[in-house]
């Protein structure tokens, strides 16, 4: 087993070692200010990274996603002052690596407010040292949640992520755009009802032990394997992923009792603060999340292409 990769793929592991070290020697040369550390999060972060084999060589096939905590006391303009100084190392690297490279930046009171979120929470359950201060230093102010601790909000999080790529690959993107975004979306429909079933476990292998408890039918088992070892076919076509995501939604939003759904002046005001509109009528007070879940669905429901306004409020609240 590798430390970086899942499975035994020596080749993969060593070269992603040697860059992890060529990355932090350069973020450590840049002396940005305010920058106190950056760890590597995501699958390889968590030794559950993909490894595509071509003609017998071993090659990284996942993102590198990185996080880049500042100091105490800095601001989200800080942060974003941070993000701005990496960006030429991720560019770099993406292309010496041939994958994407992306550094999210944050600091200690961000990731302390969003600790309930999964993301959060996957990040400080595995991950790897870069630069800087270590994992174990840049995150002892956050709180661990058990997995069944996951508020429900996390599933509808997961739901409208998938729903947004499945409904990009419907435009008939790249094959591998595509075949990457259905098997993301099998994987986060079968996230999202462990979720909301009080099920999630951060390991992979877990979830997909949980799943075949619940009577699931191999697809999720089949995604989980295309992840780790992809190929150019996809694991199954769009339509089936589009019915297994409706699917998931379905039963996502009948097991959330009302309080779930209820309107609050704080849903008005984040809204309001982010989007200078109030939004369509009857929307008004909802989580930003569930509203524009519920666009998405539409969308995945009628096979309708993502429009611009909607991918906007995407990228601003996902």
């Amino acid at each position: 087993m590798g430390r970086f990769v899942s499975g035994n793929a020596p080749s993969a592991d060593s070269a992603l070692a040697d860059a992890l070290a060529a990355i932090g020697s350069e973020i450590s040369a840049l002396r940005i200010p305010g920058l106190r550390g950056v760890v590597l999060g995501g699958g390889y972060g968590r030794g559950e990274g993909g490894v595509k084999v071509d003609n017998g060589v071993e090659r990284l096939s996942n993102d590198l996603d990185f996080f880049a905590v500042t100091g105490g006391g800095a601001t989200d303009a800080d942060a974003s002052a941070v993000s701005a100084a990496l960006e030429p190392s991720a560019r770099r690297w993406t292309e010496t690596l041939g994958i994407d490279v992306d550094f999210t930046s944050r600091t200690p009171w961000r990731l302390r407010h969003d600790q309930d979120r999964l993301m959060v929470q996957e990040l400080i359950h595995g991950y790897a040292d870069v630069a800087g201060a270590g994992g174990k230093e840049l995150f002892a102010g956050i709180e661990r949640r058990e997995p069944s601790e996951l508020p429900w909000m996390e599933a509808a999080r997961l739901l409208m992520n998938r729903g947004v790529g499945l409904l990009l690959a419907m435009e008939r993107r790249p094959a591998d755009f595509v075949s990457r975004n259905i098997n993301k979306c099998i994987l986060g429909a079968g996230d999202a009802l462990l979720v909301s079933r009080g099920l999630y476990r951060w390991r992979a292998e877990d979830r997909k032990a949980a799943l075949a408890s619940q009577g699931d039918d191999g697809l999720y088992a089949r995604a989980l394997d295309w992840k780790f070892r992809p190929r150019e076919e996809p694991v199954c076509d769009w339509e089936t992923a589009r019915g297994r995501w409706l699917a998931a939604k379905e039963e996502v939003f009948a097991a959330v009792d009302d309080a779930g759904f209820r309107r609050t002046l704080r849903n008005a005001a984040r809204w309001l603060v982010r989007r200078r509109t109030l939004g369509a009528p009857g929307t008004f007070g909802q989580d930003p999340v569930v509203r524009v879940l519920s666009r998405v669905a539409r969308c995945v429901e009628e096979r309708r292409p993502l429009d611009g306004p909607l991918r906007r409020d995407w990228e601003i609240f996902n």
